[in-house]
Order: C-alpha cells, then structure tokens, then sequence
C-alpha cells in the first residue's frame, strides 16, 4: 500500500505538489490545534500527516535534482 502511495506521489506535477505540501501542513496545523484543545479524537492521524508530508517533500526534492 505504501508503495501505491509513494508513485502516485511521484507522478504529481511541481506544482501540484507544492499544493498537496500546504494542504498537509494546514492540516497538521489544525491537528495540534485540536490536540492542544484536547478535542483530537484521531491521533494517529498526525503520524500519517507526518510522514506523507515527508514523501512529498522527497518526491519535491527529486524533481528538482532531475
């Protein structure tokens, strides 16, 4: 499954994933929130946040070495 996700990732454009970057990091933003608030009721939504932010930023750093 993991594997899926990291090629879909890949095939995205620059700026497709500069987008998908912000959306993950509003998200994770909101996410602190929420688990600062003690309102989170999935927390381990924020290691998934974590590490697909991780892999766009992998894939990010690719694009711009090829």
């Amino acid at each position: 499954m993991a594997k899926t996700k990291a090629k879909a990732t890949n095939q995205l454009t620059a700026d497709e994933l500069q987008i998908r970057l912000i959306e993950l990091k509003q998200e994770a933003l909101n996410l602190r929130l929420q688990k600062a608030t003690g309102s989170l009721e999935n927390s381990s939504r924020i290691r998934i946040v974590r590490r697909e932010t991780a892999q766009v930023l992998t894939a990010v750093t690719a694009l711009k070495s090829a």
